[in-house]
């Protein structure tokens, strides 16, 4: 029996794809990204057990909303594809009962992609920086995997909306925006580019779990400039 872990369920979620959704937060993430809001997502042992048919009586309850605004259910987390198996299975059942399918993901999970995406709506693409060197330094990790998944949605047509956090210092400078719009333009099947304004309503996870938060001392970025941002490099 396939079991998944599920940190938490969000019933009415409205930023997350299309209409109104479902999010669903999968527990266990490889990345520690400096700017993570939910470092309480990473480890893979927490969160609470499902079967992949429990999960989705679970989604199924919120169809009528789904039905009149086009939404559906979204797969957050952590990151859905650090637990391939499971997502595999509630996919096929969301799909056999014709439900909106969203992956929010950096990209970063196991093995192949091919057989998740073919029922994947749509992917909420994460791009964390566009260099292996920026990469790295925002995640601790290599950049490898997270190109690998985008090869994958390349080569399975999947609908793309891109997502790019702006952090003060780090991911805030026109010049980088301007590559990552080159970077993006490349990609097939890119609907939206959403820049997404680094806060600080995560910081009060880190003291409970008594981890030092990475970005100390950086402010929230300023909300007019990262609009002004979208509009003039992205629209």
């Amino acid at each position: 029996m396939i079991i998944g872990k599920i940190h938490s369920i969000e019933s009415m979620g409205l930023v997350d794809g299309p209409g109104i959704r479902v999010v669903v937060f999968f527990q266990g993430c490889a990345l520690r990204c400096k700017f993570c809001h939910n470092p309480d997502t990473w480890s893979p042992n927490g969160g609470e057990e499902y079967t992949p048919e429990q999960l989705v009586r679970k989604i199924e309850r919120f169809k009528p909303y789904f039905e009149k605004s086009g939404g559906g259910v979204t797969f957050s987390g952590g990151d859905p594809l650090r637990q391939p198996e499971f997502l595999l299975e509630v996919l096929k059942l969301c799909k056999k009962k014709d439900i909106n399918t969203c992956i929010d993901t950096a990209g970063y999970g196991f093995g192949e992609y091919d057989e998740i995406l073919k029922y994947t709506d749509l992917v909420l693409f994460d791009i964390k920086h566009i260099t292996r060197e920026g990469y790295k330094n925002i995640t601790s990790m290599e950049i490898d995997e997270s190109l690998k998944f985008l090869e994958a949605m390349k080569k399975n047509d999947t609908k793309i909306w891109i997502r790019h956090v702006i952090v003060p210092g780090i991911t805030d400078k026109e010049e980088h925006l301007k590559q990552l719009k080159e970077f993006v333009d490349k990609i097939p099947n890119v609907e939206k580019v959403e820049l997404l304004p680094y806060h600080l309503l995560g910081v009060n996870k880190y003291e409970g779990l008594g981890i030092k938060y990475p970005l100390e001392g950086v402010e929230a970025m300023d909300k007019e400039t990262t609009k002004r941002y979208q509009k003039e490099i992205f629209e």
